[in-house]
Parts: structure tokens; C-alpha cells; sequence
């Protein structure tokens, strides 16, 4: 096979750079959904909501605000009319709906009118179109001018699709000098970290090419799948280029010695793609979809970039290695000769460190504050300071749609005064205390009850003064669900932002345990079948799984809340990404261990090793790290955060504490090792 692939190296490079071409070109056509509700399953209760008021009525949920400052009452009537006027907006709510306002508000409830009008300012809420969130807001904004404030969910759609663009273009402008520079460092030839970039760029243009099948991706696919693509598979192109290094030194000829480097180097990248390949496919298993939807993007990507090494990156490499002869240089960086004998003796306080840390990190992790939607806006930006400004004035608004059974108006009106006695419920906007429950809804213009009213079912609009998602608006949507439940029974639906992250919340943590023991089963599958060995995976997956308890301890010792999302995803990231350090360590132990006493194994190991599995290291961590430095997004930066820590954390436990282990249980792995042969000492 690398004999045919050498010979039609010219023939493979053409092809790839037509499907990199053809892929470069179908990944615009490719679109980004950033709505979160969108990923629950079919059978979540705001799935099924959200499908019945579709087909019921033509307005949505109310989840933007608008507070326009210095306004009389005729004259907020009027801008209310002008919202209402602008295409894609729609449900424009004020304090006329909810009031008579031809009377004085003096005499009003101070709480009800403090809701919508206050110190002369006036609060809208109004609903946005679906998928032309970034034009209607640009519009909105146009008509509200630099000194008012709007805020609510699809303002921040329109703001993440404006910003992810720039972001991504500014995380790519940071994070390719920054790996040349790192690849500069740990290698010989100026030119060869071009050869690295290019064999993995190409793989993951193809990929982003081949999602155009897909259809459309999520925003956090969109935002981390390629930087993670690269990062984690860029080790495949140094194995094998490495090995061809190694190989020129010996063999006179190139295509001899690229032969036998991808004839050596196939098991090593085979092993470190397969252990990546199936972690990302335990994401697909997730029931909330963004999991699934980066699983399947990160697998492919994974066998993409396999595939390129093995076939595009030799063939590239052959027709253009003389330009690698013409650049070689010193190595720039010292390499680390003694460190391994500094390990071995530090063995013993890094196990006592470790095992006094585990516990707690354990614990932590589990008991860390979780947000489950997008979390807070950065307030430098207009979205976070015009929240802020919001808030100021008129507090927290969560706006919620319930709909119950229609006909039985007694019911409803009982239900409506029920709801409205609930803690935290700022309004109750329904037909029979809008209208009244006295007037027949076939004597008026459909205009007026057909918001409230369909052929089946009937609307009830709410807002509370709770936030979008935490334990008090996550009670008052169990309130609500329940208060209407005693009237109807099985029969009634809730539709919101906080209604979606309650799903979200319960469906994600359903998730979590299933997902990850998936990803420990077939990681330690693979470390099995790579080593041949009972211990050693388990070894491996401890010192891992460690590093990744540490990790995402680190939010609750610091007493910030961390997403939800990130959490999960990283966990199974982390994890699968990382243990390649581990697998790289352990191999090179088990080859000289069967030639030296096993101290003197593993510090030459730890000479040997520990600067490749450092450039790997510093690969991973500054992609993280670029992510959450470059990302408004609170889900990306969080992911970008937690990934960036966890590749050093992983770092520090296969250089100190995995040395550790392997010497401790040096005996176990001999004896339950398919044919270790172990130096045994005489």
C-alpha cells in the first residue's frame, strides 16, 4: 500500500488539492444554527410545545426587550407602533395590553405599571423572526438609536452570527503563528512545519467541505471542531515525518525511507487516532444534539486527517523534500537529557500530592454551579451593557407561553388567578383578564382573540422577574407546569428560553454518566488491543481521568459557575485527546523495559519523550487557550478555557505522575501483560 501511494504521489497530491478546492467552496453553502432548543430531542416537552404553537398560532414567545428612556405614555404608544411596523417583528407587548390605560395609573396596580413604565421609561417586549436575527436587530437598533438598550434571546443570536466570523478569522491569525512557532522550535527544517500544516489544513478544509451533506452545524461545531481537528491531529503528521527523518539517516533513497516510515509509524498514529476516533464517537450518542452534532464532525475529521497523513502528507512530502534538505537548521531548543532521573525521585511526594488532590478534585467536579444556556454577555459589549441597563431599571424578565385545552372559560379564568398568585410572576396576560371573560370571543375581530385563542387551544403569555435559568426560575417553571396541571391534567404545554434550558438541563445530565463511562469503555478497548495489557489501561485512564477531576474542580474552589455543556464536552475532550501522551510514554517504557531494570526505563523514557509529548502539550493548551481569549461566546470560551487548562494538567500527570505508577506497579504490569518480556534482574 505505501509502495502504490509513493508511486502515484503526483496523481494524490492533484486529487487532494481538487477536493480541498471543491471542499473550501461547498463549506460556504454549509450554515450555523445558533439555537440551542434546536438540539433537544423530539420528545422534550419544549420540542413538542414549541411544534404545537407553530401549528396553532402565528406569534411566538415575547423573549426581546427594548426600554426606551424620556417617553410619555402617547408617545410609547406611538414607538410601540413603529416596533410593531418594522418586518419580523412581532407580539409587541406594553403596558396597554395589560391595563386600561385610558385611566389614570395613579390608581393602578404600582407593581403592574412599574413592570413596563417607569421614571419615563418604557419596557417592550416583542418577539423576532427566526433567522433574521442579525438584519431586525441592525433595523431595531437604527430606530432606538446609542441611548437606549435592548436585550433578549434573539439578541444575542444576532450578536454571536455577527461576531463568530471575526472571531474565528482572529483565532486563526493567533493560533497558526503560535504553531509554526512551536513546531519551529521542536524541530530541524524551517520548511517542515509548512508540510504539518498543510497536511492537516487540507484535512480539515475536506472536513468542513463534507458537512455541506449535513446541511447545516451547530454554532459551537462551527467554532471548535476545526482548531480541535488541528490540534489534536497534527501529532499524526509529526510521527510520520519524524520517522521519515529518522529513516533518511539510514536509507539513501527518499521513497525507501518514506516507505518504511509509514510502514513503522502506522501502529503509533493508528493507535493515537484510534483512541481520539472513539472518544468523539461516544459524543454522538448524546440525546442533546450539539454533542452529537460536534461528535460526528470531530470523527470525521479524526479519519479525514488519518487518511491525509497516510496518503496526502507522504506523497506532498516526496514530491517536495528536497525543500526540507535545503532548510535544515540547529535545533533551536535544548532538549531535556536529565529531567528523568529528577522524575524518579520526586516519585514519591508527586503519589502523595496526587492521591491527597483526587479526592477532593472528585468531589468538586460534581458539586461545581452550573449554567446551562449561553450565560452572561460580557458587559464591554452593547448586548452585556444594555442588559445591565435593563436590569437597572426594571429587573429580571423571563417571559414564558403556556397553553392549555381551549373551551372551559371558568377554568381558565380560575387557572389565570392561580398563576398569577405564584412567587416571582410579574404578569398573567390571557383572554379572560385582557378582554373579559364576560365577552364571548366570536363577538370581536380575530385581531384581538386570535392571540389568544386557536382552533384548539388557548395562550396564556407570562413573565416573571426570575433570570432565564438557576434553581428559582427552574421552581417557577415546575410551578407553573404543575398549577395548570391540576386543571388539565396531561394536556398543557410551557414554551420559553428558561422553559428550553430546563429541558436542556435535564436531558444534558442524562447524558453525562452515559456518555462518559461509553468513553472510558472504548478508550480502554483500544488501549487493550494497543497494549496488549490489563493494567496498563487502567494505569493510563486513572492518570487521565485524574487530570481531567482536577480540571473541572477548578471552577467551584473559585467559586465561578461554569457551562454546563462545556463541562460534558470536555470531559469526553479531554480524556480523548490527551491520553495519546499517555500511550506515547507508556510504549517507549515497555519497549526499554525489556532491556533495562525498570528505573533506568523509565528515566530514559522521560529523556526521550518528554519533548514530544511537551510540543503536543503546548499545541493543545494554546489552541484552548486562543478559544477562550478570542470567543464572545460563553460556551466556546468555556470549552476553549477548560481544554486549554486540561492539556497542561494532562501534561504534568504523564510526566510526574504516570512514571510514578508505572514504577509502582511495575510487577503487575509484568505479570499481566501479553508477552512483556521484562528485564528481570539477575
Amino acid at each position: 500500500m505505501a509502495a502504490s501511494i509513493i508511486k502515484h504521489k503526483k496523481a494524490i497530491a492533484i486529487i487532494f488539492a481538487i477536493l480541498t478546492v471543491i471542499s473550501a467552496l461547498a463549506s460556504m453553502t454549509v450554515s450555523v444554527n445558533y439555537n440551542m432548543s434546536d438540539y433537544l430531542p423530539e420528545d422534550a416537552q419544549s420540542t413538542i410545545a414549541m411544534e404545537i404553537m407553530e401549528q396553532e398560532f402565528e406569534g411566538s414567545v415575547p423573549n426581546n426587550r427594548v426600554m426606551i428612556n424620556d417617553m410619555t405614555i402617547q408617545e410609547a404608544l406611538a414607538f410601540k407602533e413603529e416596533l410593531a411596523a418594522i418586518d419580523g417583528v412581532s407580539d409587541v407587548t406594553w403596558l396597554d395590553d395589560v391595563i386600561d390605560i385610558k385611566t389614570p395609573l395613579e390608581i393602578a396596580d404600582p407593581e403592574v405599571v412599574e413592570g413596563y413604565y417607569k421614571d419615563q421609561k418604557a419596557l417592550f417586549s416583542f418577539s423576532i423572526r427566526s433567522g433574521d436575527e442579525v438584519a431586525i436587530t441592525n433595523e431595531i437598533y437604527e430606530l432606538i438609536g446609542e441611548d437606549n438598550a435592548m436585550a433578549g434571546e434573539s439578541v444575542n443570536t444576532a450578536t454571536q452570527q455577527t461576531m463568530a466570523g471575526s472571531e474565528s478569522m482572529y483565532a486563526a491569525a493567533l493560533l497558526v503563528p503560535i504553531i509554526i512557532l512551536i513546531l519551529v522550535l521542536s524541530t530541524t527544517s524551517w520548511i517542515e512545519p509548512v508540510f504539518f500544516l498543510t497536511a492537516i489544513g487540507v484535512s480539515v478544509l475536506i472536513n468542513m467541505g463534507t458537512n455541506f451533506f449535513l446541511g447545516e452545524v451547530s454554532f459551537v461545531t462551527q467554532s471548535v471542531a476545526p482548531i480541535l481537528q488541528l490540534a489534536v491531529s497534527l501529532d499524526y503528521a509529526i510521527f510520520l515525518l519524524h520517522s521519515f527523518e529518522e529513516y533518511r539517516k539510514k536509507v539513501a533513497d527518499p521513497q525507501e525511507a518514506m516507505q518504511l516510515a509509514m510502514k513503522k509509524s502506522f501502529s503509533a498514529i493508528t493507535a493515537s487516532a484510534s483512541t481520539t476516533f472513539f472518544g468523539f464517537i461516544a459524543l454522538s450518542f448524546m440525546n442533546f444534539e450539539i454533542g452529537s452534532d460536534l461528535g460526528i464532525n470531530l470523527v470525521k475529521g479524526i479519519l479525514i486527517s488519518f487518511i491525509s497523513v497516510m496518503v496526502f502528507l507522504p506523497a506532498l512530502t516526496l514530491l517536495f523534500y528536497k525543500w526540507i534538505d535545503k532548510t535544515q537548521h540547529r535545533p533551536l531548543f535544548p532538549r531535556f537529557k536529565k529531567v528523568g532521573n529528577g522524575i524518579v525521585k520526586a516519585r514519591i511526594p508527586t503519589l502523595v500530592l496526587v492521591l491527597i488532590l483526587i479526592v477532593p478534585a472528585f468531589l468538586a467536579q460534581s458539586e461545581t454551579d452550573f449554567i446551562y444556556g449561553g450565560g452572561e454577555q460580557p458587559e464591554a459589549t452593547r448586548v452585556g451593557s444594555d442588559i445591565v441597563k435593563i436590569k437597572e431599571y426594571f429587573g429580571e424578565s423571563t417571559p414564558m407561553v403556556l397553553l392549555v385545552p381551549k373551551g372551559d372559560i371558568a377554568k381558565e379564568e380560575e387557572l389565570v388567578q392561580d398563576l398569577e398568585a405564584i412567587e416571582n410572576m410579574s404578569s398573567v396576560l390571557a383572554y379572560v383578564n385582557t378582554v373579559s371573560s364576560a365577552i364571548p370571543a366570536e363577538y370581536l375581530d380575530p385581531a384581538i382573540t386570535d392571540q389568544f385563542y386557536s382552533e384548539n387551544y388557548s395562550r396564556i403569555i407570562l413573565q416573571t422577574d426570575t433570570r432565564n435559568e438557576g434553581e428559582e426560575a427552574f421552581q417557577l417553571i415546575e410551578d407553573v407546569q404543575q398549577t395548570a396541571a391540576t386543571y388539565y391534567g396531561d394536556d398543557v404545554y410551557t414554551i420559553g428560553e428558561s422553559v428550553s434550558l430546563y429541558d436542556i438541563k435535564n436531558v444534558v445530565q442524562k447524558d453525562n454518566t452515559f456518555v462518559n463511562t461509553l468513553t472510558l469503555l472504548t478508550v480502554a478497548f483500544v488501549l487493550f488491543v494497543t497494549f496488549k495489557s490489563i493494567s496498563i489501561p487502567l494505569v493510563l485512564l486513572i492518570t487521565i481521568q485524574s487530570a481531567v477531576w482536577i480540571n473541572l474542580s477548578f471552577p467551584y474552589f473559585t467559586d465561578t459557575s461554569l457551562v454546563y455543556i462545556g463541562y460534558l464536552l470536555i470531559s469526553i475532550i479531554q480524556l480523548a485527546a490527551t491520553v495519546d501522551y499517555g500511550i506515547l510514554l507508556t510504549d517507549a517504557y515497555k519497549e526499554y523495559r525489556q532491556e533495562l531494570p525498570v528505573k533506568e526505563a523509565i528515566k530514559r523514557t522521560l529523556n526521550e519523550k518528554i519533548f514530544s509529548i511537551a510540543i503536543s502539550a503546548s499545541i493543545l493548551s494554546s489552541v484552548g487557550f486562543i478559544l477562550w481569549l478570542t470567543s464572545s461566546n460563553p460556551i466556546v470560551g468555556s470549552i476553549g478555557l477548560l481544554l486549554g487548562r486540561g492539556a497542561l494538567l494532562a501534561f504534568l500527570m504523564v510526566i510526574f505522575f504516570l512514571p510514578a505508577m508505572l514504577l509502582v506497579f511495575d510487577k503487575l504490569i509484568m505479570k499481566t501483560t501479553w508477552k512483556s518480556n521484562f528485564y528481570k534482574e539477575k
